[in-house]
């Protein structure tokens, strides 16, 4: 039997803004999502870089529970711009509140982090920043164009902010030159009003469609949560829709609930049904579909933009 992860002890940011809800039902876990305590010395060493470059990671601010695993191997997704969001998304364990001002250091902070940790493929995320005329685009560039002096041969994933009311954001971060430009719906539009209620669906849709009319050689992914009382046929359209945009690549996964003022789990989602969204996704035209309970955006990142690379050619050469 495995030691389920428990952040707990951590110190969490406070949610004032989630204050007022009321308390809701956490379900208790299935086992097919229970993971182990990180308790190894990998993840000891990528915890202690971190800390020296004085660095914020989606992994500890979203009590991911591949924490474990992915820092094992010195794999770590840095979170940008603080880590103050100034939305209040139902589903996140971010805290809400006044952003503190940017770093200028921080993109280097980023690139030697990233050396230190020999990392071929990183993951680069950020809080939302609506207090910033771009969005925080510049930064995101900053960062990017940091990695790219000091490891060159790194590959770049980034995770946006949907960049909404930000006029020529977008254009900004895109002429970076990412590899891969990640953004996230996180759920079906149904949901939009109480589970992201300062995103906007069909915007974030462009927004994924629009960089590939930019620079079609950069792959597009989004993601998903389940579990959030969606129904089935409301994922297949999502998928269309996302095709639509000539997205790639798909993440799907178990929403967790992080507390009691969060958004209740509706539903515990079977492995048997992530994998029959995998394959439906597939039958649609995306190159990757990953699909599963512990699936997180930037879960076993590096690996996947391998499959990614190697379906892109397959379909070039079919095509030839």
């Amino acid at each position: 039997m495995v030691t389920v992860l428990d952040l707990k002890d951590r110190p969490r940011a406070r949610h004032p803004e989630k204050a007022h809800r009321p308390d809701q039902e956490v379900l208790r876990k299935p086992d097919w999502i229970r993971v182990k305590a990180p308790v190894s010395r990998g993840y000891q060493e990528t915890r202690e870089i971190v800390k020296s470059h004085k660095l914020v990671t989606v992994c500890e601010e979203a009590g991911c529970p591949n924490i474990g695993e992915c820092w094992e191997k010195k794999h770590a997704t840095f979170m940008i711009m603080g880590e103050i969001c100034t939305r209040a998304c139902a589903f996140c364990n971010v805290a809400t509140g006044i952003p503190t001002a940017l770093d200028p250091n921080e993109p280097e902070s980023v690139a030697k982090a990233v050396a230190q940790m020999g990392l071929t493929h990183v993951v680069i995320t950020s809080v939302d920043r609506d207090d910033l005329a771009d969005g925080g685009a510049q930064h995101f560039a900053d960062v990017i164009h940091a990695i790219r002096r000091l490891t060159p041969t790194t590959t770049i994933e980034i995770l946006t902010p949907d960049f909404l009311r930000k006029e020529g954001a977008l254009e900004i971060v895109v002429a970076a030159r990412p590899d891969v430009f990640n953004h996230n719906l996180e759920t079906v539009p149904s949901n939009y009003l109480t589970v992201r209620p300062g995103a906007r669906y069909f915007h974030s849709i462009r927004l994924l469609q629009r960089v590939k009319e930019l620079d079609p050689s950069i792959f597009t992914k989004s993601g998903i949560m389940v579990g959030l009382g969606e129904e089935r046929n409301e994922v297949l359209q999502l998928m269309d829709d996302l095709r639509s945009a000539n997205v790639d690549f798909m993440t799907i996964g178990q929403y967790l609930q992080p507390s009691k003022k969060h958004h209740p789990v509706k539903k515990f989602v079977t492995p048997d049904e992530f994998q029959s969204y995998a394959t439906v996704g597939k039958s649609k035209g995306f190159l990757l579909v990953a699909s599963s309970p512990l699936t997180r955006s930037s879960h076993h990142a590096g690996d996947d933009f391998a499959k990614l690379r190697a379906a892109r050619e397959a379909l070039l050469t079919k095509k030839a």
